[in-house]
């Protein structure tokens, strides 16, 4: 009789699964380099991080420039997880963009990847606490830096994500913690409006604002070809930590979470930093309109 009065006390494989479980993450997909898209991806990577040192620009410049365009690779893996030619497309225009147009303020890329994996649930976990913690840090962070359009992405991306109601949703709740860290900062803190162009960065170039001709005109060029990117599409390939198929749901919601995110980038004057993303989109846009070459289905990252 006693012993029932003892709380439960958790086997020790029982311990071991929990804490796996809390430190799984919805967010990091390891970059194997045996497979030739993510070589592709790193040596991309090296080469816009090079090409600006070639033209005399400081090293602010060259990361600035090779993030971008790795960025924009892996946007591009959330949107069309089936397909690496997109990628391998997105990563030179992204950091053509970047050295041509100035390198955007890389939050919003962070931002967007983050939200459209957790959205695409290409990972196959549920967001834990501390992805939803990242996820409104991100949020915060960008709101912060006049990235409007991006802080909201968090938000919206769990709220899809909840919506899906599969094994990935996470909590309902946490739509709100998204959204109220991409809403909240700049009631409380209003950014420098982008006038600060006539300004000289570190390395003695003029400073990017937060839009521009060339970042306007790749937006542009996404949300030239919604009809094709929102539509239906089969997905074959499966999520990195579990033997299941990636949502093709998901991957439509994600596809359409991007196009809004862009329009609304367009109204708020907020193109630059969305550079990578709309570089992304357009190259999924392309490969389904047929302009790109559809090769096999890759079965990995």
């Amino acid at each position: 009789m006693a012993s029932t009065l003892l709380p439960f006390r958790p086997t020790s494989a029982q311990q071991a699964q929990k804490r796996a479980t809390q430190l799984a993450s919805a967010l990091p997909r390891p970059l194997d380099l045996t497979v030739a898209s993510n070589r592709y991806a790193a040596a991309g990577l090296a080469v816009g991080a090079l090409a600006p040192l070639l033209l005399g620009r400081g090293w602010k410049a060259a990361l600035g420039t090779g993030v971008a365009g790795f960025s924009a690779w892996a946007t591009a893996r959330e949107l069309d997880p089936d397909h690496p030619q997109t990628a391998a497309v997105a990563l030179p225009v992204a950091a053509v963009a970047a050295l041509l147009g100035g390198v955007p303020n890389l939050l919003g890329s962070l931002t967007a990847v983050s939200s459209l994996r957790v959205l695409s649930a290409t990972v196959g976990h549920r967001p834990s606490q501390s992805d939803l913690l990242a996820l409104g840090a991100q949020a915060a962070l960008s709101a912060f830096a006049g990235q409007r359009a991006a802080a909201l992405l968090p938000g919206a991306a769990l709220s899809l994500a909840a919506d899906a109601g599969d094994r990935f949703a996470p909590f309902p709740e946490a739509a709100l913690y998204g959204v109220a860290a991409g809403v909240l900062p700049p009631t409380l803190h209003r950014p420098e409006k982008a006038g600060t162009e006539n300004g000289k960065d570190g390395d003695g170039h003029k400073k990017a604002g937060n839009r521009g001709v060339l970042t306007d005109l790749l937006s542009l060029a996404a949300l030239g070809l919604s009809q094709s990117l929102a539509a239906p599409e089969a997905v074959s390939s499966g999520c990195d930590l579990v033997p299941t198929r990636v949502s093709a749901n998901r991957v439509q919601r994600s596809r359409q979470l991007a196009l809004g995110t862009l329009g609304l980038g367009l109204l708020l004057r907020e193109s630059r930093g969305l550079a990578p993303l709309a570089a992304a989109t357009l190259a999924v846009g392309l490969r389904r309109s047929g302009v790109l070459n559809a090769a096999a289905p890759d079965r990995r990252d």
